[in-house]
């Protein structure tokens, strides 16, 4: 059964990765993040659940691709009301993270999702309603920065963006947990590394490009450089920060402000701040 098919009813999309395996599946009608965190006490909490395989509990899971479940990660972000929830549970890192349609994804560390919704779901808050917003108000701070689920939050930018080989040039503040994120070791200060990190919008092509581009300078002068990947939910909300970015600095819209500097001849200009 294909995405669209199953278009009509409203679905769930979970990745689970399990003693070193991943794998992606929806289920039907879909749960929301209070539904998930239930089950995910559940199944943790519960004898009777010792497969190994938190797949089991959906006796009605249909198997999506990685690439389906970013296509439903973007459905969710667009509050289409087709997609209830995405969630991704890493059990050999211990982390649930859920969707947020403003926010992009959250993270925090199942130790505190699980005792939290014991507490919410009692039976002293009545509604799902008023469930979920004790469940948020007892995970409020707890959030962790992690690979794969950067939020908007995470993206703040400096007052100068750079025009640069046809691109848009953002620099992002790190001013967060970047070694949870990308696996550097710079938030220390056992040594002088720092990191650079950029987003660039791609003028020709009028978006923004898919990848972060990341600089290590360390502290014997030497450096590094690779690229983040972003899933569906971190370049929308990168996206919209850009946007955001540009319409304070510029009055204007990225795609306005992109169009005019192509048309401008002459050297590369910068925003004007």
């Amino acid at each position: 059964m294909g995405i669209q098919d199953d278009a009509a009813v409203a679905c769930a999309a979970y990745r689970i990765t399990e003693n070193g395996q991943t794998w992606c599946f929806t289920t039907s009608p879909g749960e929301e993040l209070l539904d998930a965190a239930q089950t995910l006490r559940r199944y943790c909490t519960d004898t009777e659940y010792s497969t190994g395989k938190f797949i089991s509990l959906y006796s009605q899971a249909q198997p999506i691709t990685p690439e389906e479940y970013q296509q439903l990660i973007h459905l969710r972000m667009e509050n289409t009301g087709k997609v209830t929830g995405v969630f991704d549970l890493d059990f050999d890192k211990r982390e649930f993270s859920a969707v947020h349609i403003m926010d992009g994804w959250t993270t925090w560390a199942m130790r505190d999702v699980i005792p939290s919704i014991y507490q919410a779901t009692s039976s002293r808050f009545a509604t799902a309603d008023e469930q979920l917003r004790k469940l948020l108000e007892l995970l409020d701070g707890m959030e962790l920065t992690s690979a794969g689920h950067l939020t908007a939050q995470n993206f703040s930018f400096s007052d100068e963006v750079m025009m640069e080989n046809g691109m848009l040039n953002f620099y992002v503040q790190a001013d967060f947990d970047v070694d949870a994120a990308f696996g550097t070791f710079v938030c220390t200060d056992e040594n002088d590394d720092w990191l650079n990190i950029y987003a660039n919008y791609d003028i020709a092509q009028d978006r923004l490009c898919d990848t972060l581009e990341l600089n290590l300078c360390k502290g014997d002068g030497t450096e590094e450089n690779w690229s983040y990947h972003l899933n569906a939910a971190e370049q929308e909300v990168l996206a919209r920060k850009m946007e955001e970015f540009c319409q304070q600095q510029n009055g204007m819209s990225l795609h306005d402000f992109a169009r005019q500097l192509q048309e401008e001849p002459g050297p590369s200009p910068q925003i004007q701040m």
